[in-house]
């Protein structure tokens, strides 16, 4: 197969129009006019002989074959941006540039924060932003995938998706999670929220002849907690969402047989040997295990 030869430019142009939805709207994003954008997308299009936009009256929709291409325009154009931060801090050691991270709600505020401030304290250079996304779908290693994210705190239940690389930092054990004082928790009614349950607890879940049905169903782990104190229900929660946890509400350990999920990071083999990223990875690794400790200890206080 012939290499196809696409500028740096073409690739911003591919990703602003996938991006906003219509050719209008990237002209404006990257200082253009809509009939050059409209140009360079028709002239991108020849060169991979394939439509990568569907055109109407709501704008330009990537196809199949839009998202993949887009999506291979985001990591060629993040590794541009890598290449120029690593070749300068080759002569001084400085680790330097932005680095983008997706995260889902539980390890954004109760992992990331102190992992983020010890990077902060050895690598004052490194630019970070943090988008939190929800476990669901393709979730925070879809973003990476999609080459919106450098590095993605992602749940687990095997190898990471095909085309990333990762590994597990923690495994966090499920409790009941119930009112203060309710002296019998296990007939309540159940709160959940659609990331909870996973592959990793899915075959425990459906042995518990004692759990019913969710009954009412909240948007986020934050709300179950809010519920569950104010008495609505019990609820089955692993550990990084209950950090913190209210008076309200009491936890019981759900013994020997309780479920774990896994919580790890995912990143692109090519990104994974950029320093930012390795950085990033070995200040997760040092932190992980003391933040679940933390977690248990005060779990075993409540």
């Amino acid at each position: 197969m012939t290499a196809v030869d696409l500028a740096p430019q073409e690739l911003r142009i591919l990703v602003a129009v996938a991006d906003e939805g219509g050719f209008s709207a990237a002209a404006t994003r990257l200082g253009a006019t809509q009939s050059a954008v409209s140009h360079a997308v028709r002239g991108i299009e020849r060169k991979l002989r394939v439509v990568l936009f569907e055109r109407g009256r709501f704008g330009a929709r990537p196809t199949p074959a839009g998202e993949r291409a887009a999506a291979h325009a985001r990591r060629v154009l993040r590794m541009l941006q890598a290449m120029a931060a690593d070749v300068r801090g080759a002569d001084t050691g400085e680790i330097s540039g932005p680095l983008r991270i997706a995260a889902f709600r539980s390890a954004a505020l109760h992992l990331l924060p102190a992992a983020l401030e010890r990077l902060a304290a050895l690598h004052p250079g490194i630019e970070v932003s943090v988008t939190v996304v929800r476990e669901l779908g393709a979730g925070t290693a879809g973003e990476v995938a999609a080459g919106r994210a450098d590095l993605g705190i992602a749940t687990l239940s095997g190898p990471p998706p095909a085309g990333l690389v990762g590994s597990v930092l923690l495994e966090e054990p499920y409790s009941l999670v119930h009112p203060a004082g309710r002296p019998d928790p296990r007939t309540l009614p159940l709160v959940d929220w659609a990331e909870n349950c996973g592959s990793y607890t899915r075959d425990w879940w459906a042995a518990q002849d004692w759990i019913p049905a969710a009954t009412v169903s909240a948007e986020d782990d934050g709300a179950v907690l809010s519920m569950v104190g104010s008495g609505l229900g019990m609820a089955i929660m692993p550990a990084l969402s209950l950090t913190g946890a209210p008076p309200a509400v009491e936890i019981t350990d759900l013994g020997p047989r309780r479920p774990y999920r896994s919580v790890g990071y995912v990143t692109t083999p090519e990104l994974a040997t950029t320093t930012a990223v390795r950085a990033l990875i070995r200040t997760l690794r040092s932190l992980s295990g003391p933040s679940l400790e933390r977690t248990r200890a005060q779990l075993r206080a409540v």
